[in-house]
């Protein structure tokens, strides 16, 4: 039998190399596509969050639908989170009421951040809370028109490094969280760690999913 000449062998080498490459390639974006949440028929594991004194939230024409509060309403999703570097996106809508119809309380590692679209009598967007400043006085309030029946695509990305938060594709939020301490207001403690809350104000929700980032 011929022996194997270096070129020969190291050409083996380079193709073994490329070949576990491409199916760790692979396994990653497998273990990076978006994972469901929410069916379109039934609430599954979101449960009616627990503010006390409205009606409870329920599913129509494939929404989760959350009918207004004396003050806040919501549900809050009882399965597995994730807890670091992922996205999460859903689509929200206002239909009825005047505050916000997505207040989107999410997972920052240890700790939880809610998004709010549409607080403080209908415009004002942001995160609560930042070094215990909410949605309304911190670095992150901003101003949006929100169309009463319009969905909305909402989407947020989170890493240890920072927060950033895009509705209909365009960045609203992005905010560096490194020494900063993050936290949700008293209030939607229970939204705690993933849950969706409205003010005073009939929204819906759906097409709710999740899915892993890469390594950097």
């Amino acid at each position: 039998m011929r022996a194997s000449t270096p070129c020969a062998t190291a050409m083996t080498f380079a193709l073994v190399a490329a070949a576990a490459a491409l199916a760790a390639a692979a396994g990653q974006a497998a273990d990076q596509e978006w994972r469901s949440l929410f069916d379109g028929v039934s609430l599954g594991e979101w449960e009616p969050t627990q503010f006390g004194g409205a009606a409870e939230p329920e599913v129509i024409d494939g929404a989760i639908r959350i009918p207004p509060g004396a003050d806040l309403n919501g549900v809050t999703w009882n399965g597995e989170v994730p807890r670091q570097r992922y996205e999460l996106e859903l689509e929200a809508r206002r239909v009825d009421g005047h505050d916000f119809f997505c207040g989107l309380t999410f997972p920052v590692g240890d700790q939880c951040c809610t998004l709010v679209l549409g607080g403080w009598g209908g415009s004002i967007t942001g995160l609560s809370c930042i070094d215990g400043r909410d949605a309304g006085d911190n670095e992150t309030t901003d101003t949006m028109t929100f169309d009463r029946g319009r969905w909305y695509e909402v989407r947020v990305r989170v890493t240890p490094e920072r927060i950033e938060c895009f509705v209909d594709g365009e960045a609203i939020v992005e905010q560096d969280i490194e020494n900063r301490r993050i936290s949700v207001r008293s209030e939607v403690i229970p939204s705690q760690p993933l849950g969706i809350a409205t003010y005073a104000t009939t929204g819906e929700a759906r097409h709710i999913r999740w899915r892993p980032l890469p390594q950097p």
